[in-house]
Formats: structure tokens, C-alpha cells, sequence
């Protein structure tokens, strides 16, 4: 969920409304999506802007009728594990960006956390041999210019840029129920990684009507030094002698990368004080299926190397969000907008990622000409569907651990935001 500057017509001239919430962005994105890319204030007209945002989402996905899909390494069902959990775990999105405009020239620097998970269910519920908790979490530093020059009754824009995004996190889960005695038999997995990215695009504005049309890509993020360790302390050696890396942690390694995209933006006025805006985005989340991790040092990793120790198995396919809504100003001091979005889920089976329909409101409060003030709100609904097994490109099964069904879910979320303008 993000914010969007936007603007309207009034007779002969513009003025500049925002909408605080998930119109163009959903509250609860497919894939890792978080708060993604968003360089709306590069647009500004002011020649220095300043933008500090925070949205806080909160879903409530709902496993049900969990079972132990597996149970030839301890039957989690049979032990009486609860078959029922809390899939999601709330999170905050922040968003800080400085604009500087120079002639033709408009440059954006910016701060934002593009992607993320957050899951802790726990040890006691029959899926823990798959989850016991995840979090990954990112960080990216972009610097984005564009140039702009007439054309017809408007303006046209180049935009290029690059930024620098870190991704680290953790998944626990659970490797062997044993005895307390013994340990608590879960094993973890860090891991740190980082890269850079650019992206290029072009947009026509023709102020008059508030007429704006963008389309930027973002390329991927290669993850190739994707490094961390396999903790297995927790689970002692004479569960199975044979393994040599249980009871020990080791330096594993793999590769990935945070996937490529690209939005095309629109929006004009329509009558006097109402604008129409909508976007289309297209992530290619279907990159992401299996990621291995074997010993650092190892010739090859691949889904059947002799070698790997473990993976993350998302098996997704690529996400697509479309959006659409309305603005409107209602004085000199405040606007609103309202929306609606549909963003595909990603999942083919592993995970609760289905279909989210949302909508979404917010106001805008300008007390002066250097100052807004925002604030919003947004609904959904995550839509029901199965978890189960996947046979992959690879020919490999993947999801072998549980089973699980889920029904139709609320996501909230509210954002607030604060702009200054020199």
C-alpha cells in the first residue's frame, strides 16, 4: 500500500489532491511484495519536496483442517498437533523520499523496504515441519532523474535511475519432534544478500487537464551472494548418524534475486474538481521457485545436488495488480479519493497467496501551500483456497509437509503521511 500524488481539474487550472491508502497498491501484495517501488514524487511541481510515509498493514489469513502430510518423520497430526493457525503477522511499510527539481531536470532520492514476509506460527500446530517462522525483510536506497521537454500541448519525460537493496531474514521449522530433552528439534536458516537494480521509463503530462501517463520498468535485483548458515544445534546427531550437519552449524550459500517489473500509469481529469486515475503491474514473481542452499564452497547447487541441504520452496507465478478509483477536491484545504484494487494472488498450491480484492479511501489536508497532511484507510478480503503439494518444473514434489484449507479473510490498513515543499 503506498500513497499517490495526484491532481485535478478546476476550470482553467490544476490543483493537487492525495489519496492515502491501497488504490494503487494492494494492502496485502502476492509474492514478497511490501511496499515495491514507487517514485510518484518525482512528479511533483515543486521545485524541493520532501516525503516521510508509514502504512500499517494487517492481515488475518486463518489455516484450517491442518494435517501432517508426511508422516514418516514424526506425525505432527497424530500428536496432537492444532490444526488450525494464524498464517500472517501484522507489519509496517515506511516510505521516505526527497525530490529536487532543477530547470528540465527532476531527481529523487529514496528509501523504501520493496519486499517482505512475516509468518510465526509456532511449534504446536501440525504444519511445523513446514513453518515454525519466517521473516525476510529488504532495504533499498534508489536515485531516480528524469528529463522533460515539450511536446504537442504537454511535456514528455525520460526517466532513469538505479538503487542498492539489501535482503536478509530467517526461516524456523521444524526438523524432528523429539523429547525436550534432546533439544527443541527445529533448525533454521539465515541469510543476507544484496544488490543492485535500475530502472528506465518514459511519461507525457499535460497539466492543463492533469493528464499524466507513466510506464517504468524495474529491473531484478540479482541475489547472487546470497550467503547465512544452517542451524542444526537443535537437533541432535543420533536422529539420523548418517548426516553429518545435524547437531552443528554450517555456511551454506545459494542464489536468487528480487524480481523484475513494470507499471504503467494513468490518470486525468474529468470534470471540474474530479480526477480518474488506474494503473496496471506486472511482477515476475514466477522467477522465484525452488532456492537452494548446500555448503559454502560447493561446485554446483541445484534442487537435486547430492549436496543441498535445504530450500525455500515458493514455487509462485507471476502477479499482476490493477487499480482503479477516483479523486475529488472539496475546498482550498482538503481532497480525498477512493478506490478499488484486484491484485492476482501468486500461489500454485504452497502457500495462502490467492486473489485480494480491496478497497480503499483517504483524505488530504493542506493547511498552507508547503504543507500536506495525509491520512487513509483500506479493506480487503483474501480469498479462500487449499494448500497442497506442487510438482515442480524440475519434476520435483515440493509441499510435501501439510495440508491445509482457508476461507475467505479480512486485510486492513491504515497510512498516514507528511509532505513538506520548498
Amino acid at each position: 500500500m503506498n500513497i499517490l500524488r495526484l491532481k485535478a481539474l478546476l476550470g482553467a487550472g490544476c490543483f493537487s489532491i492525495a489519496m492515502v491508502g491501497a488504490v494503487m497498491h494492494p494492502a496485502h501484495a502476492g509474492g514478497l511484495e511490501r511496499g515495491w517501488y514507487d517514485i510518484d514524487l518525482l512528479f511533483d511541481p515543486a521545485q524541493v519536496t520532501g516525503e516521510v510515509t508509514g502504512t500499517y498493514v494487517m492481515p488475518k489469513r486463518e489455516l484450517k483442517n491442518v494435517k501432517d502430510a508426511d508422516p514418516s518423520d514424526g506425525d505432527l497430526t497424530a500428536l496432537g498437533r492444532s490444526s488450525t493457525n494464524h498464517d500472517t503477522e501484522n507489519y509496517w511499510v515506511p516510505n521516505v523520499g526527497i525530490k529536487v527539481g532543477m530547470g528540465p531536470i527532476d531527481c529523487l532520492g529514496d528509501y523504501s523496504q520493496p519486499i517482505g514476509v512475516s509468518s510465526n506460527p509456532g511449534a504446536n500446530w501440525a504444519g511445523a515441519q513446514g513453518n515454525v517462522d519466517t521473516e525476510v525483510k529488504s532495504e533499498a536506497f534508489g536515485a531516480t532523474c528524469s528529463y522533460k521537454m515539450d511536446l504537442s500541448k504537454g511535456q514528455f519525460r525520460f526517466i532513469g535511475g538505479v538503487f542498492h537493496e539489501n535482503v536478509s531474514g530467517f526461516k524456523e521449522q521444524l526438523v524432528a519432534p523429539i523429547p525436550a530433552l534432546f533439544g527443541t528439534g527445529i533448525g533454521r536458516l539465515d541469510l543476507e544478500g544484496d544488490g543492485w537494480g535500475w530502472r528506465a521509463g518514459v511519461a507525457y503530462e499535460i497539466p492543463d487537464i492533469a493528464l499524466r501517463a507513466s510506464l517504468v520498468y524495474n529491473s531484478a535485483v540479482k541475489l547472487d551472494n546470497l550467503s547465512g548458515t544452517l542451524d542444526l544445534t537443535q537437533v541432535p546427531g543420533f536422529i539420523n548418524p548418517l548426516n553429518p550437519f545435524l547437531g552443528r552449524v554450517t555456511d551454506v550459500s545459494g542464489s536468487s534475486e528480487v524480481p523484475q517489473s513494470v507499471e504503467l500509469k494513468l490518470q486525468s481529469g474529468i470534470a471540474p474538481g474530479w480526477l480518474a486515475f488506474g494503473s496496471i503491474k506486472w511482477i515476475d514473481w514466477s522467477v522465484l521457485q525452488s532456492i537452494p542452499f548446500c555448503p559454502t564452497g560447493a561446485a554446483t547447487c541445484t534442487t537435486t545436488s547430492a549436496l543441498r541441504l535445504t530450500s525455500l520452496d515458493l514455487l509462485y507465478r507471476d502477479g499482476w495488480t490493477v487499480a482503479a478509483g477516483v479523486g475529488h477536491k472539496f475546498n482550498d484545504q482538503w481532497s480525498g479519493a477512493a478506490g478499488i484494487t484486484w491484485d492476482r494472488g501468486t500461489t500454485t498450491g504452497l502457500s495462502a497467496q490467492t486473489d485480494t480484492w480491496t478497497l480503499s479511501a483517504g483524505v488530504a489536508y493542506t493547511p498552507t501551500q508547503n504543507v500536506e497532511l495525509r491520512l487513509g484507510g483500506a479493506l480487503g478480503v483474501l480469498t479462500s483456497g487449499h494448500i497442497h503439494s506442487v510438482v515442480g518444473s524440475d519434476g520435483v514434489t515440493y509441499g510435501t509437509d501439510y495440508t491445509a484449507d482457508f476461507g475467505n479473510d479480512l486485510v486492513s490498513a491504515v497510512s498516514g503521511s507528511f509532505k513538506v515543499k520548498w
